[in-house]
């Protein structure tokens, strides 16, 4: 909508004098906001703005039966969660080879039977006949069960038994305490024993946090690297930047449209028009206007498709990027995209320049630009707003109160704040300073001029009748030769009059004496 904002404002909004401000300004407030209400209303449908983004990530699978809002994006990563199968503790302890061998090497490793317990930091024995205080038992650090059914595990496609029996997660403790643990959380656990030495508390906190942190390397690096996250991200950005392009461009196709013909409207009002059926001509005859208005502004229109195309591309791959690290709702997905369209908008006019503006008009139309990105910003806050109240909770009209809102807002501050950039004695100030420094776009523009009349000038040159331009230039030589050997007064004046004659020119003052041609005061010299 942003883009939207700044072609309905722009630099070329100027009050007439004999219009009072108020009204002039209202009249854009008008065209902002019925611009903004084609887009929000009408067009939205393109866009499927979903809670958590549009791609599965680590964070949100995990939110998913804590946040009744998520879900999966992908149903084959539903699916393949859905037949991970029942936990078997079975295959997750004395089946895994690697389980066994820690348990034989530690064993082996050991000329006392014994080993260090890494909770309690005491000597544990192998001795089948030692208690199960001092008897060694190897825990999953992170428990077996928990890594089954974890979401992310799943999602990255990676066996619950080589991620639980891997060494980073396999620890020996004596075998009361890890029959007292069984599938349960160590923070859990801590919980639910106060009693235990600080110092146990302590080991437990940093074994677990340690294989924690290897859990979710694994995890993360397996699923952000691998071939279904990346075309899970390249579908995502591509249907949001199709239908980003389409929204953009069909709001402007549509806003042409309807300001054609209300300004069919305003001249059958002018011309007290009342038939129906000429009411009706003057309707078709706008959508007409309009579409021919479209057609010889097809370029602009391609424009808006490629800039909303980029700008939702970017938009989906920073909203999966934020939703990475936290869960992003609806509106904060919104605000997400409408941003990248501002930035998109106001990188094109800095860098690229395309209405080779001076530096401090340029820099001008970025701040506008920025200016109506933040007003869309705060209209999708004021929408939030009015959705949480009783108002915004009534099915359907909830909605579409909570919509226009928004847009009301953002229509009334997008054109507050770029009336003010128009008109500011303080933007005037700095928009005329930095309009005077010198940039290499002045330069550039500069030859890009001379080039445009050289090109006009070879055009010129490409229509001249060479033969004829020779012979021409072989008279005036011939007449400047004639015109150097010349001696006296009476030889210059006769080849100058058969010069005159060769090529058609009539004498001003006649056949006479020019003399007497000036003294005659009833005579005029025409030149």
């Amino acid at each position: 909508m942003s883009q939207s904002y700044v072609l309905a404002v722009g630099a070329d909004y100027q009050p007439t004098p004999d219009e009072r401000v108020a009204d002039s300004l209202f009249s854009q407030y008008e065209r902002v906001i019925v611009r903004s209400l084609i887009t929000s209303f009408g067009l939205d449908i393109f866009i499927r703005d979903q809670h958590g983004g549009d791609v599965d990530t680590v964070h949100n699978v995990r939110q998913i039966d804590t946040d009744p809002q998520m879900h999966y994006k992908n149903a084959q990563n539903e699916a393949d969660y859905k037949n991970r199968g029942e936990y078997n503790s079975y295959s997750y302890h004395d089946k895994n080879e690697n389980y066994r061998a820690t348990k034989h090497n530690t064993r082996r490793a050991s000329d006392t039977g014994t080993t260090t317990d890494a909770y309690t930091g005491k000597k544990v024995a192998f001795s089948k006949s030692a208690p199960p205080e001092q008897k060694a038992s190897l825990d999953h650090v992170i428990s077996a069960k928990e890594i089954h059914d974890d979401p992310a595990r799943s999602l990255a496609g990676l066996r619950g038994e080589d991620l639980a029996n891997s060494d980073d997660n396999l620890r020996f403790t004596n075998a009361a305490l890890n029959s007292s643990m069984g599938a349960m959380d160590i923070e859990e656990y801590l919980e639910k024993h106060p009693e235990l030495p600080l110092e146990q508390k302590e080991n437990m906190r940093k074994e677990h946090a340690r294989a924690k942190k290897a859990y979710e390397d694994k995890i993360n690096r397996t699923y952000y690297t691998s071939p279904k996250f990346r075309k899970d991200l390249a579908i995502a950005a591509a249907n949001t930047a199709g239908a980003m392009g389409l929204r953009q461009m069909l709001g402007f196709a549509f806003a042409e449209i309807l300001f054609a013909v209300k300004e069919e409207f305003q001249k059958a009002a002018n011309q007290n028009i009342r038939d129906l059926g000429i009411l009706l001509k003057n309707i078709g005859r706008g959508v007409k206007r309009g579409i021919e208005n479209l057609k010889a502004k097809y370029k602009e229109l391609l424009a808006k498709f490629a800039d909303g195309a980029l700008s939702g591309a970017l938009s989906s791959i920073t909203t999966t990027l934020c939703n990475v690290f936290f869960t992003t709702a609806k509106n904060v997905v919104r605000v997400i995209r409408q941003t990248w369209a501002s930035l998109v908008e106001a990188c094109k006019i800095l860098f690229l320049n395309p209405d080779c503006l001076p530096f401090g008009q340029r820099m001008r139309a970025v701040a506008k630009v920025l200016a109506a990105g933040a007003s869309v910003v705060a209209g999708t806050m004021v929408q939030e707003a009015v959705q949480t109240t009783p108002v915004g909770a009534i099915p359907i009209v909830g909605d579409v109160v909570a919509t226009f809102c928004g847009t009301a807002v953002t229509g009334i501050m997008a054109c507050s704040l770029l009336y003010f950039l128009d008109h500011s004695e303080h933007c005037q100030k700095l928009v005329g300073f930095f309009d005077k420094l010198h940039c290499i776009d002045a330069t550039v523009e500069y030859f890009r001029k001379q080039a445009a009349y050289f090109e006009a000038f070879a055009a010129k040159l490409e229509n001249i009748d060479l033969e004829k331009f020779r012979k021409e230039v072989a008279g005036y030589r011939t007449v400047a030769d004639k015109l150097e050997a010349a001696r006296t007064d009476a030889e210059l004046n006769a080849v100058l009059q058969s010069a005159m004659k060769t090529i058609g020119m009539t004498i001003p003052w006649g056949q006479g004496d020019f003399n007497s041609f000036m003294r005659d005061r009833s005579r005029t010299l025409v030149l």
